[in-house]
């Protein structure tokens, strides 16, 4: 009798924190960012010195306490969070906003980099590839291109460990690694909602599938210049290299090829949960879209089926350790965590803190570079919605509107043509709630499609801008130090950026939205 009454004391008060969850889920929303000040980003600061500046002071002490480290900034934003909400009566809206982060986003975000760890690690190129300058360039050419298909964490999974072993022979590897997540990980993934997770959020917010392949000019003058550069300077550390490359060749052959079938099977299983679009469902509170629950179903069971029916000595061959993906995770869960206050803060618009931010979004220019420098430190995929957002507001549009108008526009290979009167027209008469004449709705949405461009191109290219910009970065970067490679420090890296990259933006933004 006494555990009967226990457990069902405990499921009353399981019903009862779902239930009030639920509805602390409909009223917190994004209004939580308005009462938020820029001391709660402390935490989320702390977290990123910490990766930055801890392995230079001392590596090897990091490499054993960065789950602490991890766990000691985490708590020092969820315990004041939840505390302070909990005296205001506010204990559920605060459980919400933490539930929400690790059910919508941490979750899927890890599920997937784990499914295309799993696959990827099981695929060997054997075969003699030296990595001559010329065959490095190629390699990562090839690597952009793949990039948009199967994503830039399945690229970056698939190709990084064929390259280390290519370079092997030679002591400097380093900006062989560091150009691979400036394309690879980074920039090749522009063309499609597949190669990058803020594309593949416009999609679901009614940016058409093909939409993104107008910014393919843009990312090939980027790609061409940037492996240019890389040609020059990985010849010049060719030259200096004592040792030679291998005389002996051996034909390529690739083994473990099934898992090429996984990947596929992940990246359909990425493409069906933004096709299908069933009702929400509740969970603590939190709105869950079944077809997540069902991707990240399927990539689970990939994951399980590619780990089993993959020998053991090709993954060992592969040099595959579980540690980059624990690396990530456990790094990731706490980013996830002390990021709650900043994604909250941007979402409140010209209501929060980061208000002057918000209304400095006034031209193609700055949506680029806002969108591009908050997405080199935050989580690239809700910056984009947040400036995409702020377009649709500053506008007067809604996203059905500016989906039907994508659809049916040529797309803009440069600059955004004028709106098609008929298609305006035919836009007005569909979406009454639309409060303006034709020409001003017509100049709108074409300013929204340049608009789109630009917070495209900045979410996206400036994700490499560093190793926490893109998911893949950091997990490309453990894996070339677990191979050896001694990579530079988060610092370092972003000196990398600043000196190759950078200019490369600034040139491109004047070429493409100034000029043109």
């Amino acid at each position: 009798m006494v555990r009967r009454a226990v457990r069902g004391s405990v499921a009353a008060l399981a019903l009862m924190f779902f239930t009030t969850a639920a509805g602390a889920a409909e009223a917190a929303g994004p209004g939580i960012g308005a009462e938020l000040s820029l001391w709660w980003i402390i935490p989320f600061v702390g977290m990123l010195l910490s990766i930055a500046i801890c392995p230079v002071v001392d590596h090897h002490w990091f490499e054993k306490q960065y789950p602490k480290v991890t766990l000691f900034w985490t708590l020092a934003f969820a315990v004041p969070f939840v505390a302070l909400y909990s005296m205001g009566g506010k204990f559920y809206t605060a459980m919400h906003e933490i539930l929400h982060i690790y059910l919508v986003d941490y979750f899927p975000f890890i599920i997937l980099l784990g499914g295309l760890f799993v696959a990827s690690g099981g695929i060997v190129l054997r075969g003699t590839l030296v990595g001559t300058p010329i065959v490095n360039v190629g390699f990562i050419a090839v690597g952009s291109v793949l990039a948009s298909l199967i994503g830039t964490t399945g690229a970056s999974m698939l190709l990084i460990r064929p390259l280390l072993r290519a370079n092997s022979h030679r002591k400097r590897r380093i900006h062989i690694v560091v150009i691979f997540i400036f394309l690879v990980s980074n920039i090749g993934g522009s063309l499609t909602p597949l190669g990058d997770p803020p594309l593949f959020l416009g999609f679901l917010h009614g940016v058409p599938f093909q939409w993104t392949l107008s910014l393919l000019p843009q990312m090939l003058f980027v790609i061409l210049i940037v492996l240019a550069v890389f040609y020059f300077l990985d010849k010049k550390m060719d030259a200096k290299e004592e040792t030679h490359s291998p005389t002996e060749t051996t034909p390529l052959s690739i083994a473990g090829g099934h898992n090429f079938l996984y990947l596929l099977g992940i990246m359909g299983a990425v493409l069906m949960s933004g096709v299908w679009r069933p009702e929400e469902v509740m969970i603590l509170g939190v709105k869950v879209s079944p077809s997540s629950l069902l991707r990240d179903g399927i990539i689970l069971g990939i994951s399980a089926l590619a780990f089993l029916t993959t020998k053991r000595e090709l993954r060992e061959e592969n040099r595959y350790t579980w540690e980059p993906i624990r690396e990530v995770g456990i790094l990731f869960a706490g980013i996830f965590m002390t990021i709650i206050p900043a994604i909250a803060i941007l979402k409140a618009g010209e209501e929060g803190a980061l208000a002057p931010i918000i209304r400095a979004a006034s031209s193609e220019t700055a949506y680029l570079w806002l969108t591009g420098i908050l997405s080199s430190f935050l989580d690239n995929a809700p910056t984009y919605l947040t400036f995409f957002n702020t377009a649709l507001g500053k506008l007067s549009l809604t996203e059905p509107a500016v989906g039907e108008f994508l659809r049916n526009s040529p797309l803009p290979w440069f600059t955004a043509a004028a709106a098609d009167p008929q298609l305006v027209q035919q836009i007005m008469q569909n979406h009454p709630d639309l409060n303006m004449t034709a020409e001003q709705l017509g100049t709108n949405l074409q300013q929204f499609e340049a608009f789109l461009k630009a917070i495209s191109m900045g979410a996206v290219f400036m994700g490499a801008n560093t190793y926490i910009g893109n998911a893949p970065n950091f997990m490309v970067r453990s894996i070339a130090i677990q191979d050896g490679v001694k990579m530079p420090s988060f610092f370092g890296y972003m000196g990398w950026s600043a000196a190759i990259l950078i200019p490369i933006f600034i040139v491109a933004t004047l070429l493409f939205i100034v000029v043109i």
